[in-house]
């Protein structure tokens, strides 16, 4: 039988609620110190290019935050999912960076971790996002591969939980990606609406999600909005241009059926946008207590009088930032090198 790498040596713990510190992974690294700078590899088959800029744009926000630390160095691999491109890209790895020396290697992706094995010899995590788990054709794939692993991890507690003997025989880090505060901000609602050519007095709301994703429930969203309110669906925007669609709307609504995470909730609150949302993913721990926002089970009427206020409001807020910096990108990274840390010092001792 075929031993996963680096398996006696895994340090990161087993979640089962969202917990945004880094206290104790950081804890029990700090004596680990590498006494050099990190260098790590990402494998990814969702990572942006020219032709999909919008693909994978969380994992680049990742890497960027990661990059920005001063003692961390992040190479990328990324190649197009499908078919045999797995298996392309592992040959194609192995070529590039097989003889090449890194403290971890980290795919993102579940089905990513079949290439990324290919690679260099290093302590392997690979982080799930949702589809990669619950597809029925990619799932018992990926879910195959995590036997291979150093450390298995997901973006939530609720998927890290999918993992076959999370908690019990063996541990499974919960890292998410995070939000870029610095690209989602608030910004005048006017301005916004005027950069996409909008009417500035028109209410909308806005749908954030492909609406090829059964998943995401647009129709939800359409019976939400009615024959009253427009409704503005978004499929694959550039990253830079969605910031100015939050901003432009009078809310966001996030009815999904499930989420990895659910970051488009906490983008919204990033820029003080209200966001009805329902309660998966991040949902219920992101929006509790803030006024403007609703976490429910979707029912029209309920939805539509919390809508209300804010479709009536000629420039609608929420105070949402500060929740939403919990969840920072910049915070994940520091997370995500604390696991890299402690794995690198385990498997080096």
């Amino acid at each position: 039988m075929t031993k996963a790498r680096g398996e006696r040596d895994n340090s990161a713990t087993a979640s089962r609620r969202h917990d945004v510190s880094t206290g104790g992974i950081a804890g029990r690294c700090a004596a680990d110190s590498l006494g050099h700078r990190m260098r790590a590899l990402v494998v990814t088959n969702m990572y942006p290019s020219e032709a999909e800029p919008a693909l994978g744009s969380f994992v680049r926000d990742q890497v960027e935050a990661l990059r920005r630390l001063p003692d961390v160095e992040v190479e990328v691999f990324a190649f197009r999912a499908g078919g045999t491109s797995y298996l392309r890209a592992a040959a194609e790895l192995r070529r590039r960076h097989g003889r090449e020396a890194f403290d971890v290697v980290h795919a993102h992706f579940g089905l990513s971790a079949w290439t990324a094995l290919a690679g260099p010899r290093a302590p392997l995590v690979v982080t799930l996002h949702g589809t990669d788990v619950r597809h029925p054709r990619s799932g018992p794939t990926s879910l195959a591969a995590l036997g291979l692993v150093t450390l298995p991890a997901a973006v939530s507690a609720s998927l890290a939980a999918l993992v076959p003997g999370a908690g019990r025989r063996r541990p499974v880090a919960v890292l998410p990606c995070g939000v870029d505060l610095e690209r989602f901000r608030p910004l005048p609602r006017p301005e916004a609406r005027v950069q996409l050519g909008l009417d500035p007095e028109r209410p909308f709301v806005l749908f954030p999600a492909d609406p090829r994703r059964p998943e995401k429930r647009r129709d939800r969203a359409a019976a939400l909005a009615g024959r009253e309110t427009e409704l503005v669906t978004l499929g694959h925007v550039d990253p830079d241009e969605m910031p100015l669609w939050i901003n432009a709307a009078n809310a966001v609504v996030v009815p999904s059926e499930r989420e990895g995470f659910g970051l488009a909730t906490l983008e919204a609150l990033a820029c003080d946008v209200p966001v009805l949302a329902t309660p998966v993913g991040i949902a219920p721990l992101a929006l509790a207590g803030i006024d403007g926002t609703l976490c429910a089970h979707f029912e029209r009427g309920a939805w539509r009088a919390a809508l209300a206020p804010h479709l009536a409001a000629a420039d609608p807020r929420v105070v949402g930032r500060a929740r939403a910096e919990l969840f920072s990108a910049d915070r994940m990274a520091l997370r995500v090198a604390a696991v890299w840390r402690a794995l690198a010092a385990a498997s080096a001792a």
